[in-house]
């Protein structure tokens, strides 16, 4: 007689997929919380990312010269180009001011607002080749922003609003330059690859966030608490690089759309940790406010699936 599991074969490749897409959202939300930490020691954004950027570069540069010898077709100055504009804009400019952005907001609220990088991009794309946006989408995006008007509400009833409205706005900032680069980065990946698109955009990021330090700050503001190098290098391999590369063996195994849909899980598992590590108020105001926004990507999200067909 016939097992149930050799009736009901399991697929492997899809199990992978989906806790690799699982993984890698936890691990992107679980900066926020790490960066928290890292400030209680009193840590400043240009250096703790500096040393973010720091102990993530040699993976990154490691994966760059693998995808070297595995790509044939050298990058033309144009290439080159993007890939040094988009990863200004993409990974530097909007990973500095979402550190930036930490230091006044919780790190709910800045992983809401991240967020809603979905929705900025359908702006985006619309603005820039004259798309209409349709009703249901337009109704999303109404959903998203209520929920974080919500969210907002909340955090500034708990601290002076003057400090969430920065931080607010300075994270926002991130997410709009990381829409940026989503948009640019399309025709980048399709014709330079996206292991070494990703892993050339990394470097410069990285050399950007250790020029400016290296012209902002002395040599001794390096000189900080031991905490604060386990914190950054947790970072640099949890939420940087162990991420990048489980997104895209997810990508690979159950698709972009699938990946991305699971990956609706990181504001949630952010909340949670949030409130499980840094203590955190959890209020039914910020419940509703996530439910409405993790419903609007939702919608936006199964919305460009299915246009993409």
């Amino acid at each position: 007689m016939a097992t149930s599991s050799a009736k009901y074969p399991i697929d492997r490749g899809t199990l992978f997929g989906v806790a690799f897409a699982l993984l890698a959202a936890v691990g992107f939300s679980a900066k926020a919380i790490l960066v928290k930490l890292a400030y209680i020691e009193h840590v400043d954004a240009v250096t703790l990312l500096a040393l973010r950027m720091a102990f993530s570069a040699p993976f990154f540069i490691g994966v760059a010269l693998w995808a070297r010898y595995q790509h044939a077709e050298p990058l033309r100055r144009h290439d080159w180009m993007l890939v040094l504009g988009l990863g200004l804009i993409g990974y530097y400019l909007s990973s500095f001011l979402d550190f930036l952005g930490l230091q006044y907001i919780s790190a709910g609220l800045e992983r809401l607002i991240l967020f809603l990088y979905p929705t900025m991009t359908v702006i985006l794309t619309a603005l820039i080749y004259k798309r209409a946006i349709g009703r249901r989408v337009a109704g999303a995006m109404a959903l998203c922003y209520a929920g974080i008007a919500l969210v907002f509400l909340h955090d500034a009833g708990m601290k002076q609003g003057g400090s969430v409205v920065l931080g607010a706005s300075l994270v926002f900032a991130s997410t709009l330059s990381y829409s940026v680069y989503l948009v640019g980065a399309g025709h980048a990946i399709a014709r330079i690859g996206a292991s070494r698109f990703t892993a050339y955009a990394m470097i410069v990021a990285s050399a950007a966030s250790l020029l400016q330090f290296a012209v902002t700050h002395q040599p001794g503001a390096l000189d900080l608490p031991l905490r604060v190098y386990e914190l950054s290098i947790a970072m640099a391999l949890f939420s940087t690089v162990l991420p990048v590369f489980l997104l895209s063996w997810a990508i690979r195994h159950i698709g972009s759309g699938s990946a991305s849909l699971i990956g609706t899980i990181g504001p949630v598992s952010t909340i949670y940790m949030a409130y499980v590590v840094l203590g955190e108020s959890l209020s039914l105001l910020q419940i509703a406010g996530s439910a409405l926004v993790l419903a609007g990507v939702l919608i936006v999200s199964i919305n460009s699936k299915s246009a993409g067909k």
